[in-house]
């Protein structure tokens, strides 16, 4: 079975405040959301401590915004820097070399660039000239564990191989400073930038790891859901979708959807140690335990992932693995379930094994 070898994380240079950041958005959609007081309450229930920003606070102050061009153009820069810390803090933990790397695996959806960014990584990271590379756009919060899916899928078909996995989302860059919806609101609420890096081995590689396996993954999209999450492309670029109904998605179908994938290496919800959620909000985590009456610790690692850097999209659910790692939390024979739901609507999973 394919090898988790090693997991890393970056994040940008610039933290701020959840409270300064309500006071920025409190300042900014006041003239435009009558009583915008009684909608700031979302920044104090969002569970959220702290964020990381891809440009100092003075940038997002500008009165007249920035154009799409600028912020991809800013978006291209920082996701080249964060994708190459994350992949060297990788490759270091797991012990392995830059001509080691058979595949490489980027994924974003929260800007452009063509050469894509992976094509730009094989450069900075020395990786050979024959890297094959594969690009992902346009899963949104579910791509980490979507590239995961592929990453694993690949080392399967080549188990001598080694697949270097890297997600960067900047999502505050693609803020829309002309939408003063309470929609955009209550994502200036959530978002943070991050980057995360996972190297996924073949069983049949010299000298593999001892990292967790990855026995199953699976997909599934909702149908007539597309309205739930993702973006408008619109001229000044990238527009949120954000329906309010996501945490009911997961409360009504979350445990049907865990019951069925489970079933299928005949288990159940109680043979699963630990549950490794993208926390894509405090309601979404507070749904994930009413669907699997989850202990009051068991989301632990996804909370404070989310308290101390926000919803950080597709890389998110990788800093939760990550924390797994750090406190060899996962035992031989412990059983791990990771799941998060993203654009379309959908939900990607996948089970690992100590």
């Amino acid at each position: 079975m394919p090898i988790i070898a090693s997991v890393a994380t970056a994040v940008p240079p610039h933290k701020v405040s959840q409270q300064r950041v309500r006071e920025y958005a409190g300042a900014v959609f006041r003239s435009n959301i009558e009583d915008v007081d009684r909608y700031l309450t979302v920044f104090d229930h969002a569970e959220i401590d702290t964020r990381y920003l891809s440009a100092p606070e003075e940038w997002f102050m500008q009165p007249d915004g920035h154009s799409f061009g600028e912020a991809n153009d800013r978006f291209i820069d920082m996701a080249c820097k964060l994708g190459e810390d994350a992949a060297r803090r990788c490759m270091v933990q797991a012990g392995v070399a830059a001509a080691d790397i058979d595949h490489l695996i980027f994924v974003s959806t929260t800007g452009l660039a063509a050469p894509s960014i992976d094509a730009r990584l094989i450069t900075l990271l020395g990786l050979g000239r024959h890297t094959r590379r594969t690009p992902i756009w346009g899963l949104g919060c579910a791509g980490g564990l979507g590239g995961l899916e592929r990453a694993q899928e690949y080392v399967r078909a080549y188990p001598t191989h080694r697949c270097l996995l890297v997600t960067v989302e900047l999502c505050t860059l693609t803020m829309q400073f002309n939408d003063r919806t309470k929609r955009n609101l209550v994502a200036l609420s959530l978002f943070g930038d991050g980057a995360a890096a996972v190297l996924v081995e073949g069983d049949a590689v010299a000298k593999p790891s001892r990292g967790p396996r990855i026995v199953d993954t699976r997909s599934t999209l909702f149908p007539d859901s597309l309205d739930l999450m993702g973006w408008d492309i619109v001229d000044d670029g990238f527009r949120v979708i954000f329906g309010t109904r996501i945490p009911s998605v997961v409360t009504h179908h979350y445990a049907e959807l865990a019951e069925e994938f489970l079933t299928l290496q005949q288990l159940t919800p109680e043979d699963i140690t630990h549950h490794i959620y993208h926390p894509g909000g405090a309601k979404v985590l507070r749904a994930y335990e009413g669907a699997l009456k989850l202990a009051p610790d068991a989301l632990e690692h996804s909370r404070a992932v989310l308290r101390e850097y926000g919803n950080m999209s597709s890389a998110t659910v990788l800093f939760v693995l990550e924390r797994f790692l750090q406190n060899n939390a996962i035992k031989p024979g412990d059983r791990g379930l990771l799941c998060v739901f993203g654009p379309g609507f959908s939900a990607e999973m996948a089970l690992i094994e100590g």
